[in-house]
């Protein structure tokens, strides 16, 4: 057996410890009962030891050497160099430092969703300060191996061969016509009536309603399934997709944009080439490129005016409000399209939801590299939120610094990916139109097939075969240009 098939054998082995962990996770957050958290950290955290042992095991060294004179073929040497870069990154990690990162991840996580709901920052802050010291430590071990600053090292890990001179760079492009954007949007939309639709809107009819526009998105319910959780999120394997949402019987909305958007991720899960299940390069390329295909389901499908009108009449027939003028497709745009400065992240509008992700990015940033510590949080927060959107969260930590989940689980140099994700989706969708004409047309009928074959070609089949920048340049035939985005918002929302 040569030392290829063996790395790959290895590797497959790996995937399945890290299916079940997978779905151990996704029980832990939207099925598992309270007490049970102890217990399910430390079977996490064992299974991380058990990954962390495969990708460690000392005969991969020499497989690794062999198997370069071994290959040429182009898809094998993408292949080899995936599991090459997972495997680097295990042995520069101890055994002990995975496991205590787990634990405290996990606690620190599990805590943060009772502490969350009572403001309690003091409590959160006792366990972030141990997720915050071990990510730093990780970071270290990283960044000396690959000559990096820490943030930097942590962001490689979501978004490779992105650097944070580059989202620097990005960021503050967008910092300079952001502002008088939002506030162009929000003088135009005064003129402009909306309907709030008003409740109550009960869970399970929300639900249904979120299963029929999965159905109409084209997700595989033999592969996957929609459950509830504090925090939506989509996890689980390509073979077993579980996407998450949370209800509010006031707002149908939330829960449906959220469905929509977990779908996006969901839908390239399913989509990746089941030829390289199991190993690293038929994974999905970046957490950009995963959210791209989210935004691209939520912000550039879903809250258009054709798509809002074709789902419409579902809407209204879900609630039996086929006579209410607020469930009008026009109204329900006029909705979904407007323009409101808030503090939740999850609930922002495509406009202002860049400032919450900047925002996040600059302190996430400071804090790995020392700058900051956990202490700072809450009013550089509060600071930088009076800065970019004018609002203040003085005292209000559950809707300012603990809202997000990702802290708590030690995901630090993830938050770029989300706007990061709505350039690349901004992008993708000016290609679909040049490549699809007459799109939007084929949108309000519901012909969403040739749609989804042109993402299925130029995004999900590629799995991590390419680089970011070359998996655009064959899809959009330029690497990330932030002008798409701009352009999007400008057409949507000024026009």
């Amino acid at each position: 057996m040569s030392a290829f098939t063996k790395l790959q054998q290895q590797f497959k082995r790996l995937s399945r410890i890290q299916h079940a962990a997978a779905i151990c996770g996704w029980d832990q957050a939207a099925m598992m009962p309270e007490g049970g958290n102890n217990a399910r950290g430390e079977a996490l955290a064992e299974l991380s030891v058990i990954s962390h042992q495969l990708l460690t095991a000392p005969e991969l060294d020499d497989w690794f050497e062999e198997a370069h004179e071994e290959i040429t073929d182009a898809l094998d040497i993408a292949n080899l160099a995936t599991m090459k870069r997972a495997w680097q990154h295990a042995t520069l990690l101890p055994q002990d430092l995975v496991e205590a990162t787990s634990i405290a991840n996990s606690r620190c996580e599990h805590a943060w969703r009772q502490q969350r709901k009572n403001n309690d920052w003091q409590g959160y802050n006792t366990n972030l300060k141990e997720v915050v010291r071990l990510a730093r430590e990780q970071a270290g071990y990283f960044a000396e191996h690959a000559g990096l600053n820490r943030y930097d090292a942590l962001m490689d890990i979501y978004e490779p061969g992105m650097s944070s001179h580059k989202v620097d760079n990005l960021f503050g492009e967008i910092k300079t016509w952001l502002p008088g954007l939002i506030d162009e949007a929000e003088e135009i939309q005064k003129t402009r009536q909306v309907i709030t639709p008003q409740g109550p809107f009960p869970t399970e009819q929300q639900r249904q309603l979120g299963l029929n526009i999965m159905g109409l998105l084209g997700f595989d319910f033999q592969h996957g399934r929609l459950d509830t959780s504090t925090h939506p999120f989509c996890g689980g394997v390509p073979e077993d997709v579980r996407i998450t949402t949370r209800y509010d019987e006031q707002n149908f909305m939330s829960a449906l944009l959220g469905v929509i958007h977990e779908t996006g991720h969901a839908r390239y899960e399913q989509n990746l080439p089941r030829t390289l299940a199991g190993l690293p390069v038929g994974q999905a390329r970046s957490m950009g490129v995963h959210e791209s295909q989210s935004l691209f389901f939520e912000m550039q499908l879903a809250r258009s005016l054709p798509f809002t009108r074709l789902i419409a009449p579902r809407i209204a027939e879900a609630f039996q409000r086929q006579q209410d003028p607020a469930f009008s497709a026009d109204n329900l745009y006029q909705l979904n399209t407007r323009v409101k400065r808030g503090f939740i992240r999850v609930d922002a509008d495509e406009v202002t939801y860049p400032a919450h992700v900047i925002l996040r990015y600059e302190i996430e940033r400071e804090l790995i590299e020392g700058g900051i510590d956990t202490e700072h949080i809450p009013d550089l927060w509060n600071e930088k939120m009076e800065s970019l959107l004018g609002l203040s969260t003085a005292g209000k930590n559950d809707i300012g610094c603990m809202q997000d989940i990702h802290w708590a689980g030690g995901a630090f140099g993830y938050f770029p990916s989300y706007t990061l994700g709505a350039m690349y989706a901004a992008q993708l969708f000016n290609a679909a139109q040049q490549h699809l004409p007459g799109l939007e047309e084929k949108i309000g009928n519901g012909d969403l097939g040739g749609l989804f074959e042109w993402l299925n070609k130029a995004i999900w089949s590629k799995a991590s075969t390419l680089s970011t920048d070359e998996l655009m340049r064959q899809a959009t035939g330029e690497a990330l240009n932030s002008h798409y985005f701009k352009q999007h918002l400008q057409q949507r929302y000024l026009a």
